[in-house]
């Protein structure tokens, strides 16, 4: 049961909303681990700065504190800032930089006094070398730390693989409804209004959650999709009924090898677990039911640049599923690259992680001419370096802004020092990074001198996030099933520790769903 909020919380003048984020999306076929490092490069905040750069912001922390502030009668809800960390999708976290992330936690709550709930933004796919579940670990280290009182509430991104450790560590979940993410701030505002009702003691949130045996192909995670809208149309009849406060589709992230792999449902109701248990398990029966719909559709690389050939008139966005940056991958792939430059079908654009070439460009100087072996170095999974004779167009800083809702909710970005060069026959545009940055943003092109609509081809090493952002310049988008760490194709991922049986590794026949059905713990 769901703890009851005590009469000290209900009598208090003021609420005292606690903020904490951890957010890692974690591949586990990346070689490389997440170091504390690349917290530290990315967003790693304690305390007040939180508010100051992130409460204007698209993402759920931003929506933690306008939900807040909303709700508040007479400055009684207060929000206080503790502590948020993200760092880029990359392999698993390391054992010390978990050790050290969870230690801060328990050090900044135990300093906090009289707080009355506590707002989590954990991701749902972090893992760690300490836990494999690491999300379900940090949430159940912090219930164990406040007590079973204290209420916690939080939200998922939609690629989370939700496990049972996070379910029982809080008393709701919220997940993202949309891929590409647009909807976390609204998001984190459902979650802090949920708060501040539990706390008035208007409602008692009771959460439960189903695991169908499925694997939701990265291909098929589209949400504005009708193969996908019918599931979000099945959870907005639930939510008619007045008992239901919240449910969640969640589409899993399939580049976690880990026994939480998959989708899953989560609804919370008004003080009915049983209810609770028969919705969440009643929309998880409906994603069953609709499984087939779930297996990638893939489409090669030659098929999809004799597509670009045949349709001159159009503007493509080739989406290069194997390497997804946005899920980890190396950001330096280069099939895609060297397709382009040996088939010369007009203007492309490319960005390709490589700090080397960068430094090579930066010591050349704009202007000069430079025979280089690109990308295709982070590992052997995305191609071989690719050797070029190009030019040096322009240099950058590597720091752009976002203003527009676009997926991750992130405002201000940084890719490191930056260089772009144009191929000596000039149908290849390539732009090199220092950091490997993922493809959200059209800001990340218009920042060093370049319009995208001077491009007929732009490679975005994405699925879906990049399309909020690409739609606005390209016609079509086609997403390729190139390779990587990534690869859309899942049957040549080396699972080991996934649970069994799982559609469509496994023909998983007649299954029903019941609250039994979950991952082992």
């Amino acid at each position: 049961m769901p703890p009851i909020v005590p009469e000290s919380h209900l009598k208090s003048q003021t609420m005292r909303i606690g903020i904490i984020a951890l957010l890692h999306e974690s591949n586990t076929f990346v070689s490389q681990p997440t170091t504390l490092k690349q917290f530290f490069d990315d967003l790693y905040l304690e305390g007040e700065v939180i508010r100051q750069q992130l409460a204007s912001s698209h993402h759920e922390i931003g929506g933690f504190f306008a939900g807040l502030q909303e709700c508040s009668r007479d400055d009684d809800v207060v929000a206080v800032p503790l502590l948020a960390a993200r760092a880029t999708p990359a392999g698993v976290i390391t054992a010390q930089a978990m050790e050290y992330w969870v230690a801060r936690m328990q050090s900044i709550v135990t300093a906090t006094p009289d707080l009355d709930g506590i707002l989590v933004a954990p991701h749902g796919a972090a893992v760690s070398q300490l836990a494999a579940d690491a999300d379900g670990y940090w949430l159940s280290k912090l219930r164990e730390l406040v007590g079973s009182d204290l209420p916690i509430i939080g939200t998922l991104d939609a690629h989370a693989n939700l496990s049972p450790a996070m379910v029982q560590a809080c008393n709701a979940l919220v997940a993202y409804r949309t891929n590409p993410h647009l909807d976390q701030r609204v998001r984190g505002i459902e979650a802090a209004r949920l708060m501040v009702r539990m706390l008035r003691g208007e409602v008692r949130p009771t959460m439960a959650a189903s695991y169908p045996p499925l694997v939701i192909n990265i291909e098929r995670q589209c949400t504005s999709e009708p193969h996908l809208q019918i599931h979000y149309q099945f959870a907005d009849q639930q939510l008619s009924q007045s008992s239901v406060l919240s449910n969640s589709i969640l589409l899993g992230f399939p580049y976690a090898d880990v026994a939480e792999m998959g989708a899953s449902t989560i609804v919370v109701t008004d003080d009915n677990a049983q209810l609770a248990q028969l919705l969440a398990d009643e929309l998880g029966q409906h994603l069953w039911q609709h499984r087939d719909d779930f297996v990638g559709q893939l489409i090669s690389m030659d098929a999809a640049l004799q597509t670009c050939q045949a349709d001159a008139h159009s503007r493509y966005c080739l989406l290069d599923m194997g390497d997804n940056v946005g899920g980890g991958s190396a950001a330096d792939g280069t099939t895609l690259a060297a397709a382009l430059l040996a088939r010369h079908l007009g203007p492309s654009f490319v960005c390709l992680y490589d700090p080397e070439a960068v430094e090579a460009c930066v010591a050349a100087g704009v202007e000069a001419r430079l025979n280089l072996d690109i990308g295709g170095k982070f590992d052997d999974r995305h191609g071989r370096p690719l050797r070029v004779a190009a030019r040096v167009v322009s240099l950058h800083s590597g720091r752009f802004r976002e203003d527009a809702p676009r997926h991750g909710g992130i405002v201000d970005f940084d890719q490191g020092p930056t260089a772009v060069m144009e191929t000596i026959e000039g149908s290849l545009t390539l732009m090199l990074t220092s950091r490997r940055m993922v493809p959200f943003s059209l800001q990340q092109i218009f920042s060093c001198q370049l319009d995208p609509q001077q491009f007929r081809i732009l490679v975005a090493k994405g699925v879906n996030a990049p399309l909020a952002a690409y739609r606005i310049v390209c016609d079509k988008f086609i997403r390729v099933n190139t390779i990587g760490s990534t690869s859309a194709d899942l049957q040549q991922l080396d699972y080991r520790s996934r649970r069994h049986p799982l559609f469509p590794f496994e023909a998983v026949l007649n299954q029903k769903l019941g609250g039994s059905l979950a991952p082992p713990l």
